[in-house]
Formats: structure tokens, C-alpha cells, sequence
């Protein structure tokens, strides 16, 4: 193992805990906070010889991380659906247990004020360093913090039953009619 990969082990060792908690609140669950952090540290290692001479980078991988989570959400289509998350199994040494009526509410937010909120308030991050990660205007992380926070309480302050999915209305079948209905136009030619 060269020097390089030494120190990247050691950076990774050092941060990890920190990285995973923060993947897991952006993306939701802790099997897709793995996978975004797997990502994001596999990006951060392609350019470790740079990094690791930066004076800070943990700041570094967790704007990686940030617009890793960013890319992701701007992939999926409007018309796929995510499939709902089955429970995470308890594990002792992971700190990553978040409430789960926080982590839904979390969800219900778009992805960048999401990350405003956990870079703010779970990575302990000032508003200038959280400007810093998200690649924008500090001004900008105190609008989406405000909106956040007020659309969190509005979620959390509803009904438990109003944070789960609604379930599909089943749609009544008749087997005597056809399986297509026809629509015919008589103004076309």
C-alpha cells in the first residue's frame, strides 16, 4: 500500500462515521446513505493526491457527497417510483439511528433543502461552510434552512397516518366489456 492509500485509509477511518450519518439523512435509509457514501469516497480517492493537500478534507468530501446525492436526485424521473425502504436492523456500533417520522419529513424535501438542513443542523456545520459545500450563496442556505425548517414542522405537526403513502384505490373491473374503448372522431379525415 503507498503512502497515498495510506493516508486515504486513514482519512476514511477518521471520517467515516461522520460521512455515513450525513449520507444517510440526505438519501434516506442506511442502504442507499452507504451506497451515496461508497460513491462519494470513491470519487474523493480518484483525486486524493489534490485533496489530501487541502486544508480541509472532510469539508471536500462532504461537498462531494452533497452534489453526489444532488446528481442522483435529478436522475430519477417523476414517473419512478422509489421503492418504500424496509426497516434498518438494529446495529450497536452504527450511529447513524435517526427518528423515523424526521427521516420520512426529511424526504418530503427537496434535495437541496434537504442538504441545507442536515449540513446546518447534523453535520454542525456553519452557514458559510454549508454555502461552501453546496456551491452557492450563504444568503441562499438561510432561505432554503427557513423554508425547511417551516415545511418539517408542518409534516411533523400532521397526523402520523398523513406521513404514510396512501394506498392505491383499487379500481373495479367489469369482464364484460372490452379491454379498449374506442374513440371515434368524426372531424378527422
Amino acid at each position: 500500500m503507498g503512502s497515498d492509500d495510506a493516508g486515504f485509509a486513514e482519512f476514511v477511518v477518521a471520517q467515516q462515521a461522520g460521512l455515513l450519518r450525513l449520507a444517510t439523512l440526505l438519501a434516506g435509509d442506511t442502504g442507499h446513505g452507504e451506497d451515496l457514501l461508497q460513491t462519494a469516497l470513491l470519487k474523493v480517492y480518484r483525486r486524493w493526491g489534490r485533496v489530501s493537500r487541502l486544508e480541509h478534507p472532510a469539508a471536500y468530501a462532504r461537498r462531494v457527497l452533497v452534489t453526489t446525492h444532488t446528481s442522483w436526485c435529478r436522475r430519477l424521473s417523476t414517473s419512478e417510483q422509489v421503492m418504500e425502504s424496509l426497516p434498518d436492523h438494529a446495529d450497536p456500533a452504527a450511529s447513524v439511528e435517526v427518528d423515523h417520522d424526521l427521516r420520512v419529513a426529511l424526504q418530503a424535501l427537496p434535495p437541496r433543502m434537504r442538504a441545507a438542513l442536515v449540513l446546518r443542523y447534523f453535520a454542525d456545520l456553519t452557514e458559510e461552510q454549508t454555502a461552501q459545500v453546496m456551491g452557492c450563496a450563504t444568503s441562499t442556505v438561510n432561505t432554503q434552512v427557513v423554508r425547511g425548517l417551516a415545511r418539517l414542522r408542518t409534516v411533523l405537526a400532521a397526523p402520523q397516518d398523513a406521513l404514510a403513502p396512501a394506498p392505491p384505490t383499487p379500481t373495479p373491473r367489469n369482464t364484460d366489456a372490452a379491454p379498449y374503448t374506442w374513440i371515434v372522431r368524426e372531424d378527422l379525415p
